[in-house]
């Protein structure tokens, strides 16, 4: 009958393994709280949505994982009157408007495979995945949607937004920020009338020539440089 081998470990070695365990466990503990710490900067504290950082790095994993981006579509919404609703009924209800259009795009976003995010103030940013043949119907869809009075303490305010968009697969090899910037400057010939809604950004746009590092006609372009930093 063959012999039984047993393995025998000095009681130091055992110590020092028994020790070892809570401190590898306390490692990934706080790995993970770092994690979430870091997750959360990413985040916009009031809506809770993924800043501009997470919308590009989500778009350019996006036009990285497939070798066709035909049905990736990149919107850009901004509001309509919002210095009006913080004038005249205080931040609380501009607060509140904000969260509303941000719950309202995460999930027109979310049912499209996509990700929704706030860009600043009242402007949000989104990736979805939108095959052509339903863009037009999918967009007065979103633009119907997003128009909605917001509630706020009884009362019902009325809101609109301006809504750009570009497809990846026309701005073939281009980085994600340049389609991100192809329907900003959609967005902004939309709500200026220059354009019907709704518009396709080319890659004429995504080209439209910066001014202090802004779209033309944004807040801060008539400042110098170092004004406008």
């Amino acid at each position: 009958m063959p012999a039984l081998t047993v393995l025998r470990q000095h009681p130091r070695t055992l110590l020092l393994t028994a020790a070892a365990v809570p401190l590898a466990l306390a490692a990934v503990v706080d790995d993970v709280r770092v994690r979430r710490q870091l997750e959360a900067a990413r985040r916009d504290q009031l809506t809770g949505l993924p800043c501009r950082d997470g919308l590009t790095a989500h778009g350019e994993r996006q036009l990285t994982a497939r070798r066709r981006a035909d049905d990736l579509l990149v919107l850009v919404l901004d509001g309509n009157g919002f210095k009006a609703i913080n004038d005249g009924y205080g931040h609380a209800a501009g607060d509140k408007v904000v969260i509303t259009l941000a719950q309202r795009l995460r999930q027109w976003s979310t049912a499209r495979q996509g990700l929704a995010a706030r860009l600043g103030g009242d402007e949000f940013g989104a990736a979805v995945r939108l095959p052509r043949e339903h863009f037009a119907q999918e967009l007065a869809g979103l633009r119907a949607h997003m128009d909605r009075s917001v509630p706020y303490e009884g009362l019902l305010l009325p809101f609109t937004v301006s809504i750009g968009t570009s497809y990846a697969a026309d701005l073939p090899g281009r980085p994600f920020g340049d389609v991100l910037r192809a329907a900003d400057v959609s967005m902004y010939k939309v709500k200026t009338g220059e354009e019907p809604f709704p518009y396709l950004g080319t890659a004429a746009d995504a080209d439209t020539p910066s001014v202090n590092g802004r779209r033309p006609g944004r807040p801060g372009t008539h400042l110098p440089a170092a004004a406008a930093a």
